[in-house]
């Protein structure tokens, strides 16, 4: 165990992390020249056209006499659920910087999300090769942010394959190797799963305690389900079947399950008979090596993801509504963050609310669920759910402004709030600020400097502003050069009214929406002036118009 290393790779959106992790591969002689390609644990195909990760990818390299097991990690702020669960099954994180853009939004979120694990740091700077990279600009951020020596930072490059063995070498000198015991009872703490339909549900797995062999009966710990691991193995980086998987491994094991909401991501695996030695022990009744038994506790999992954005997805056909639901269920499996429920409207029929971690996320499964099955489901315009405190002050969630009580019964609103982080050069703090003051509803926090040329913007900003335009109205803003990142930080009350819209003086639900009351007559004027040009003309008057209430 003394010779394996677990590490991840943390960064921004496109600084080279697949490119990086491709060029480990080839070092290590894991994958053979002839069989090489990009991106090659970008496996979606969506990944690779889009050249992003999306979902966490492992794969076990060996290299002088060690075995490394890597975890690919996305870098764009909707999946950050994906990066805290490969940092939970790590000792150690490499920290990659594109010399040319040097520290961004989401470079400092994942960083911080690896400190607070106990993760040993590996800086390095990547795209060096590139006429425009900046080093030692790029080095003084580094050093700023995580308060290194500037000899520790790695120099390299993911597309000439500089400085790739630096990073290996310190990989295995700088990062711990695994604690855990071998001959204690087995703790296998499942950070990802997907379905295979010979094998039933594949649980990722790194091993804490422990081992697992083919043919174990396994017992998951939170949902009380048994199997039989089928098979085990490792990532190198195809699934690659072996004999067992011992402590500080990470690999898979194949469970046979078919219902997929038995084998949960964050759940903890043990082998069935210490649970039966367990129950035995507590009963008094005297049992073999039951003492050490009695102390086997799950492992902390992850914390319940909580959806951002809310959407309503519609078959267009109703009798394509089971298909649908199986779908969304198989992608479920693969996508831990995706929340689904049943609904019905008075136009569309039946179909599905799909909680979501932003935008780019519900444009994933969209996607996905065109290229996997075939579906071209009606989506309603995404929002988010705001918390309704009643007269009788009960409480209650409501996802769409049709579902909002009457104005009557409601006490006050509140609305989700986001901590918005944005990393700016200093020749566009006037234009970022501006667009901020002038297109949400922002609380000006704190401004940062990290170097002489950047910026570090913090508000308290409503989510729902966030989520819409704002990414691309940042980007015109700073020519394309600022970056951010937001975290959830709870609810606060607002004075917000429903605005319904009336076609020929009937109500349309699919337009209602939640707005703030000074901006409720500027968002109505715009809705009616968007119906009228998009309603054909007719031969007599329709009238357009919208409401707060019975104004």
């Amino acid at each position: 165990m003394k010779n394996i290393r677990n590490f991840c790779i943390i960064a921004h959106i496109d600084h080279g992390k697949s490119t990086l992790a491709d060029r480990f591969l080839e070092v290590t002689g894991t994958v053979e020249k002839r069989k090489m390609k990009d991106q090659l644990l970008d496996i979606m195909d969506l990944e690779q056209e889009r050249g992003i990760t999306i979902k966490l990818q492992p794969a076990t390299m060996q290299y002088q006499g060690y075995t490394l097991n890597l975890i690919d990690t996305p870098g764009h702020v909707d999946f950050s659920y994906e990066v805290s669960r490969s940092l939970a099954a790590v000792e150690g994180a490499v920290l990659l910087v594109d010399a040319t853009k040097g520290v961004q939004a989401q470079t400092v979120a994942n960083l911080y999300q690896a400190i607070e694990e106990g993760l040993e740091i590996i800086p390095v700077i990547n795209k060096i090769d590139l006429p425009n990279a900046e080093i030692e600009k790029t080095k003084k951020e580094i050093v700023h942010i995580l308060g290194c020596e500037s000899g520790e930072i790695i120099l390299a490059s993911g597309k000439t394959g500089e400085g790739i063995k630096s990073i290996l070498n310190a990989i295995i000198n700088k990062i711990p190797a695994p604690q855990g015991k071998v001959k204690k009872p087995l703790r296998a703490l499942i950070f990802d799963s997907k379905y295979d339909s010979y094998k039933g549900v594949l649980a990722f797995v790194r091993i804490v305690d422990g081992r697992v062999k083919q043919g174990d009966e396994i017992l998951m710990m939170a949902t009380e389900k048994s199997a039989k691991a089928i098979e085990v193995g490792r990532f190198i980086p195809q699934l690659h079947e072996q004999s067992e998987l011992a402590a500080g491994s990470i690999g898979y094991i194949a469970t046979g399950l078919k219902d997929i909401n038995q084998c949960r991501v964050g759940d903890t695996i043990t082998i069935l008979k210490n649970k039966t030695k367990q129950e035995a022990a507590q009963n008094n009744v005297s049992n073999v090596g039951v003492n050490e038994e009695k102390k086997l506790q799950p492992l902390p999992g992850y914390k319940e993801v909580k959806p951002m954005v809310y959407a309503s997805f519609y078959p267009h056909e109703g009798e394509d509504y089971n298909q649908m639901r199986a779908a969304l269920e198989k992608l479920k499996l693969n996508d831990a963050a995706l929340v689904f429920e049943g609904e019905s409207s008075p136009i569309l029929g039946k179909g599905f609310r799909l909680g979501l971690l932003g935008l780019l996320h519900l444009e994933i499964v969209q996607e996905r669920l065109k290229r996997e099955f075939g579906f071209q489901p009606i989506i309603t315009t995404p929002s988010v759910a705001y918390k309704i405190i009643k007269t009788n002050k009960k409480e209650e969630m409501v996802y769409a402004a049709s579902d909002l009580p009457a104005p009557t019964e409601i006490k006050e609103i509140q609305e989700p709030r986001v901590r918005l982080n944005i990393i700016t050069p200093t020749k566009y703090l006037g234009e970022v600020m501006t667009l901020v003051s002038e297109t949400v509803r922002a609380k000006y926090l704190s401004t940062e400097y990290i170097d002489q040329e950047r910026v570090s913007l913090e508000y308290d900003a409503p989510l729902a502003e966030i989520i819409v335009n704002f990414h691309d109205a940042l980007k015109s803003a700073s020519s394309g050069f600022a970056s951010m990142n937001y975290e959830f930080v709870g609810y606060q009350p607002y004075d917000l009214v429903k605005l319904d819209i009336y076609v020929a003086e009937e109500k349309v639900d699919a337009f209602s929406q939640i707005v703030p009351r000074e901006r409720a007559l500027s968002e109505g004027k715009r809705v009616v002036a968007k119906l009228k040009d998009a309603i054909p003309r007719q031969n007599f008057l329709i009238k357009l118009q919208a409401a707060i209430g019975g104004k």
